[in-house]
């Protein structure tokens, strides 16, 4: 044997045989990370940090490089050193942006071939959407300008001027006032992928807030909140959430102002929007929500989704049901029972389905596919957000990444996989609309895209062969 071993060490030393990688190969084989298996697995060079379907791309950022890899094969396409990355652009045009941390600029490539398309060499900043790329550059600390891109345009479609960004506003989608995302165990934060630009912006300078428009640059507002108050850009108005301490408890108020004349559009009392803490009602978080709606609790305990810019009470949820997932067009809850999970319709009473779940269940909405997680025993469900027709339904442990027009990817630790909708080669349902009213900037429901294609019409291709949205 000790004869055996030495030939073989003394054929892998000079380069004849060697027999260790495919060896090794078959120790450190991975097992599958559902069942039913996925189209395809693969083991990534580091933990996901995120991950987004790109086009025909899959796109894996890690902690200090960036690598896509085919959403057919799962075969890797290119890989790129890189300490962040975020995808910009609709189905048929996205690409990739790439940079590193505390060094100005950034690059956009293509995200299947992994070729530069663009070049930056001064943006501190850069925000993604699936309509629109902005970046910032400062010649000084109080002298900035904010530019907007198609994702492959070659020039600015327009530029302002901020006095300034935040001290934190670095690198990749830096926080802007707006809303935060409800979230849920086993399902990514970045799952929905790029959304469309909303109407305005919120960029927050020096302790107030400038409202960019997001179709002509303009800077529409320049605020300065009250001490007891918080500002949010939400729906095209900017909303002042004011949290005064008194008697032991908060009182909360929202006043909502249009963007162009700064006259109230619409107030509410005593909502909860969840921003302040219970340390003397300061305020430090934005409002939950999710694009144009804001998430609310009324004084009886009851959630609320309201509608940003005109302040209609869209949902109030009955006593014990709890809010797990909401878009412009539904919010999807779990019973009083806690036995299932419940979508209905924003602004009416339909019910668009119930599925049986869990207490512990978890939810989010995509323009695709609703995703549902579950426990004991573990599952994750992939459903037309407006039939709650089964696209795909594993038993994984795995978590939900990324979902697109086709299929998802899951993962579990550096194991990332693959799953087509649709057992027999059906395709999921056409996205759904972003509903409610967009505000300036976009068409409403019954506008020229009947509805169907988000605010901006982001959603469906362009008849003329352009880009998305």
């Amino acid at each position: 044997m000790l004869l055996g071993l030495a030939v073989v060490v003394a054929l892998a030393a000079t380069g004849v045989w060697n027999p260790f990688p495919g060896l090794w190969d078959w120790v450190d084989r991975s097992e599958p990370i559902s069942e039913p298996d996925v189209v395809w697995q693969q083991r990534v060079g580091g933990t996901p940090r995120s991950v987004t379907i790109a086009g025909d791309a899959v796109v894996v950022e890690q902690r200090t490089r960036v690598e896509a890899r085919s959403l057919a094969t799962g075969a890797q396409l290119w890989e790129r050193k890189a300490d962040w990355a975020a995808v910009a652009g609709g189905d048929r045009d996205p690409v990739v942006a790439v940079g590193k941390l505390l060094v100005k600029g950034y690059e956009l490539l293509d995200p299947t071939t992994g070729v530069t398309r663009r070049r930056d060499d001064d943006a501190v900043a850069v925000w993604t959407y699936r309509n629109l790329l902005l970046d910032a550059r400062c010649t000084d600390a109080t002298d900035c300008t904010l530019s907007a891109w198609d994702p492959r345009g070659t020039a600015p479609l327009w530029t302002a001027f901020l006095p300034g960004v935040h001290s934190g506003l670095l690198a990749d989608n830096p926080g802007l006032r707006g809303t935060r995302r409800l979230t849920a165990t086993r399902i990514d934060d970045g799952v929905v992928g790029a959304e469309a630009a909303p109407p305005l912006l919120g960029f927050p300078v020096d302790g107030r807030v400038h409202v960019v428009d997001t179709a002509t640059g303009r800077v529409l507002q320049n605020v300065e909140p009250g001490r007891e108050e918080r500002l949010s850009v939400v729906g095209g108005r900017l909303l002042r959430i004011a949290a005064r301490s008194q008697d032991g408890t908060c009182y909360f108020a929202i006043s909502a102002r249009d963007s162009a004349t700064g006259q109230e559009a619409w107030q509410r009392a005593g909502i909860n929007l969840r921003t302040a803490d219970s340390a003397g009602c300061v305020q430090r978080e934005d409002p939950q929500g999710a694009r144009n709606v804001l998430i609310g609790v009324a004084p009886d305990g009851r959630e609320a989704v309201i509608d940003g810019y005109d302040g209609r009470l869209l949902w109030v949820g009955e006593p014990g049901t709890k809010l797990i997932a909401v878009d412009d067009r539904s919010a999807v809850f779990r019973a009083a029972d806690k036995r299932s999970v419940i979508a209905r319709e924003l602004g009416t009473e339909k019910v668009l389905w119930t599925r049986q779940a869990s207490g512990k269940a978890g939810a989010a909405l995509t323009p695709y596919a609703a995703v549902v997680a579950d426990e004991k025993p573990s599952r994750l469900a992939a459903l037309d957000p407006r039939t709650g027709r089964e696209l795909a339904v594993l038993r994984t442990s795995a978590n939900a990444l990324a979902v697109g027009s086709q299929g998802m990817i899951i993962g579990e630790g550096r194991e990332i996989g693959y799953v087509r909708f649709g057992a027999s080669g059906s395709s999921p349902t056409r996205p759904p609309s972003d509903g409610g009213n967009p505000g300036p900037g976009g068409p409403g429901p019954g506008g020229p895209n009947d509805g169907d294609c988000g605010p901006k019409g982001e959603l469906c291709p362009d008849p003329g062969g352009g880009k998305d949205g």
